[in-house]
């Protein structure tokens, strides 16, 4: 956990603002379990046998005043965290679906922090430890949008 959260750290961002902050537990700690208690139930399915549970906050203030793109920079990090997870061998898995309110009303958050996404990390289990409606969604093939949709030359006119 150490080394992804240093990875996080190391994310860069607007004008070295690092908005990026965690919420940290790990499993078998009052935190996981505060955690999960906030996470919706489809969710909580997914994450119920993680190493660890995340949320990953932005502090949109600092001793300058707001934070210019904060959520960007979260998510820099975020990216920066997961990536080291799949280094170490683990999976991790980001989710909206938590309750905001709750995460910030849980952890006495003040209010310049925004919680923004959990994050379970852990090993990759077997699919049958998965509810059937889950299983299905993690089984089936990936897709994506073709690269010709996302990058152009010139509007509309594919790279």
């Amino acid at each position: 956990m150490r080394r992804m959260l240093e990875a996080a750290r190391w994310a860069p961002s607007y004008g070295n603002t690092q908005p990026a902050r965690y919420l940290v537990g790990m499993r078998g700690t009052p935190t996981f379990d505060r955690i999960f208690g906030q996470l919706n139930r489809g969710n909580q399915a997914w994450t119920v046998n993680a190493g660890a549970l995340l949320i990953a906050c932005a502090a949109t203030v600092n001793p300058k005043g707001e934070v210019p793109y904060a959520e960007y920079g979260v998510g820099l990090a975020t990216e920066n965290l997961v990536l080291q997870a799949v280094a170490e061998g683990l999976v991790a898995h980001q989710m909206a679906g938590f309750d905001k309110a709750g995460i910030a009303a849980e952890f006495d958050l003040p209010g310049d922090i925004r919680p923004l996404v959990a994050v379970a990390v852990g090993v990759l289990g077997p699919p049958e430890l998965l509810p059937p409606e889950k299983r299905e969604r993690e089984t089936r093939p990936r897709k994506r949008l073709p690269l010709s949709d996302l990058a152009f030359t010139e509007w509309g006119t594919p790279f």
